[in-house]
């Protein structure tokens, strides 16, 4: 590892070994307050953001695993970087330059974050970037893998600022039509992870409009407002407030688990997108995204998942805000589209940005 010469903020330790017995390295991002982030080589992960509550104590505010080897199976994606496509595929396949291409069904028949094997179970190659507070984790994902069509060179860089803003930048090139739809999938709670339920905790979202799902997770194929139904985040509410409201989308999918069109939408810039706030903590997090959408999952199936420091989680014990587009997308023709033409330069830019309301 290089370090920085200025602060030397970025460490790096062996987090363990692979089944292969190739070594993933840990790596601690940490800014002159003290407040810390941490990365694994194995997944491009978030394992850990810790950051002051209102008392100035240092608080992990994501769920995850103390060990190399949880992350092995991570059935709940925890801090996971998803790639190529987040969130749904229907049928797993989707047409491109006039070719099918098939996925492996890992949901049902339908194909959740690329899996089984996406990005987050890969070994990445590390780099500390000299003028920031940042590490970059890059791979070259083979033409097929997980049955994506083209070699997708790809990075993320995991990026901690002096005003405790978690800043993830996706960079790829593809030599063929694809799908590039990357995201992160941390679980959030502003209390604490391992501190209980999050559905006290409040959150604001930009949107006008959501994706409503069938059954399947699947969306019908259309936004529709938020108006008037249980949906509606524009005013920040309790997460919990309408999570067992009668209505057919909560039942579908267990509590709030969709897709938001979110506000302001313009490809070359990043806005504010969605906030949430803990009384308890006075621990505010406001997300920043260059992307349309942003997926607002409530950890409905989260259950007793031996996570850090001997916690135990379960059920809505945190939330997650996945920045994307549309899930399915790829088949439907009025969502944005996640096609990235041969040679075209693939960017997104979101960011967690952290701060205090007493």
């Amino acid at each position: 590892i290089c370090y920085l010469e200025e602060t030397d903020m970025v460490t790096e330790k062996v987090f363990g070994n692979l089944p292969s017995g190739e070594e993933a390295h840990l790596y601690h991002i940490e800014n002159k307050s003290g407040a810390y982030i941490e990365v694994s080589q194995y997944g491009a992960i978030l394992v850990k953001i810790c950051v002051p509550d209102k008392e100035g104590r240092l608080t992990d505010v994501v769920l995850g695993y103390d060990n190399l080897e949880s992350y092995f199976v991570n059935g709940c994606f925890f801090g996971a970087c998803i790639g190529r496509s987040g969130n749904r595929i229907a049928d797993s396949r989707f047409m491109i330059d006039g070719q099918e291409v098939k996925l492996t069904p890992n949901e049902g028949k339908n194909n959740l974050h690329s899996g089984p094997d996406g990005f987050e179970k890969k070994l990445w190659k590390a780099s500390v970037e000299e003028k920031q507070n940042a590490v970059t984790l890059s791979r070259i994902s083979p033409d097929g893998e997980n049955g994506f069509p083209g070699e997708f060179e790809v990075s993320v860089t995991y990026e901690l600022t002096e005003e405790n803003a978690v800043r993830i930048v996706y960079f790829g090139v593809s030599d063929k039509a694809t799908v590039a739809n990357m995201t992160n999938h941390s679980y959030f709670n502003l209390n604490g992870e391992g501190s209980g339920t999050a559905m006290d905790q409040y959150l604001t979202i930009h949107a006008q409009e959501y994706t409503p799902v069938r059954e399947d997770s699947i969306p019908v194929g259309e936004n529709v407002s938020v108006e008037g139904t249980p949906m509606d985040f524009r005013t920040a509410k309790q997460i919990g407030r309408d999570i067992g409201a009668d209505f057919e989308q909560l039942r579908f999918t267990g509590g709030f688990d969709h897709n938001y069109v979110t506000d302001g939408y313009n490809k070359a810039s990043i806005r504010e997108i969605a906030s949430a706030w803990s009384e308890e903590s006075g621990i505010q997090m406001d997300v920043l995204s260059d992307c349309p959408c942003v997926q607002f999952y409530a950890a409905n199936f989260v259950e007793d998942e031996h996570g850090k420091n001997g916690h135990v989680y379960n059920k809505r014990e945190a939330f997650c805000l996945e920045t994307q587009v549309e899930p399915n997308a790829v088949n439907v023709e009025n969502f944005h589209s996640p096609i990235l033409e041969a040679g075209e330069r693939y960017y997104s830019e979101t960011v967690y940005r952290f701060s205090v309301r007493k």
